[in-house]
């Protein structure tokens, strides 16, 4: 009885572990922001970024305004080809990476290992606190895999360009990306492929405020 209660508790002890590993989210904000047509005067590629972390709520904002759930039946703030929502945004972190699981508004723990470096060619992207990166099922679609995965992910790029312009953040999109390289350290599968990634986070001098 007492070598079962030890084994239920190392079970219930390993759940708790890998649990807290995930980031459960704040619910969005879906209200307020900028209007769009300020938004949208507003929008613009910066490639400057404080290290400074985004707090759960910015997170929770910027991945719902990306490809969040915005109606009961699953539909995403933006749109796909005949509905198939073949991409997937992960996200990188100093703290590891982590998968966005827009149902349950929750950041899935994947790997322990901070990929920032990786998500570009570029230096900043290391200093960016989020790196946005937007990997593609080919196994979701019958046909034009390419195609439709571009001009999806272009949708969601775009949210998050509007987004940022709202909010006061800085984001770019990179297509100079070691794609090999990095769909081999993120371990995915050979259906899977990075699209493009987006390096998010504050202006620099956000850093010197409080």
């Amino acid at each position: 009885m007492k070598k079962q209660s030890g084994f239920i508790l190392v079970c219930l002890t390993l759940a708790t572990l890998v649990q807290a590993q995930n980031i459960q989210l704040p619910a969005p904000q879906k209200t307020g922001g900028m209007p769009l047509m300020e938004a949208l005067n507003a929008r613009q590629t910066q490639r400057t970024f404080s290290a400074k972390p985004l707090s759960d709520q910015q997170l929770a904002d910027l991945l719902w305004a990306a490809f969040g759930i915005n109606r009961p039946d699953g539909r995403r703030t933006a749109p796909s080809a005949r509905n198939m929502q073949e991409i997937s945004i992960y996200v990188a972190l100093p703290t590891g990476l982590y998968l966005y699981q827009a149902q349950s508004n929750m950041l899935e723990k994947i790997l322990d290992q901070d990929i920032r470096a990786q998500t570009g060619k570029q230096p900043f992207v290391k200093i960016a606190p989020v790196c946005l990166i937007f990997v593609s099922d080919y196994d979701r679609m019958k046909n034009q895999a390419e195609f439709y995965s571009a001009t999806d992910t272009g949708y969601i790029s775009q949210n998050v360009y509007l987004f940022c312009a709202s909010a006061g953040l800085h984001t770019v999109v990179l297509g100079s990306v070691d794609k090999e390289a990095l769909q081999t350290v993120m371990k995915l599968k050979p259906t899977q492929h990075v699209i493009l990634t987006q390096p998010v986070g504050l202006p620099p001098e956000s850093a010197a405020g409080n």
